[in-house]
């Protein structure tokens, strides 16, 4: 017998499942295997997968905005500002030389 290869101490009760040749399955194993569990699991997979997708593509048009914004709008902003600076060169050049300014009249 097993208890009697022990030496001292006490003795505890044999573990279930380890002794027995007929194993039955706990609680844990019981709520692990079931239906509902899987198909939340199966549901989580899914979800990540949809959430890797949109990240992706989500990337992918933020590149392509970013791209039209400085293919479009960087050299229009820099033409406007250089159409700015002429503009006002040339009123600078305009009150030096005398000419009356150039502009909308005043109200009356």
């Amino acid at each position: 017998m097993a208890s009697q290869s022990r030496r001292g101490g006490i003795s505890l009760p044999e573990r279930r499942g380890r002794g027995s040749s007929k194993q039955e399955p706990n609680i844990l194993a019981k709520i692990n295997n079931s239906q509902i569990v899987s198909k939340g699991k199966q549901a989580a997979c899914d979800a990540v997968f949809v959430a890797k997708k949109l990240l992706k593509s989500t990337g992918k048009a933020a590149w392509i905005a970013g791209t039209t914004f400085l293919i479009l709008a960087v050299p229009l902003i820099i033409e406007m500002d250089r159409e700015q600076q002429l503009n006002e060169l040339e009123l600078q050049q305009q009150s030096l030389l005398g000419a009356p300014p150039v502009g909308p009249p005043p109200p009356k």
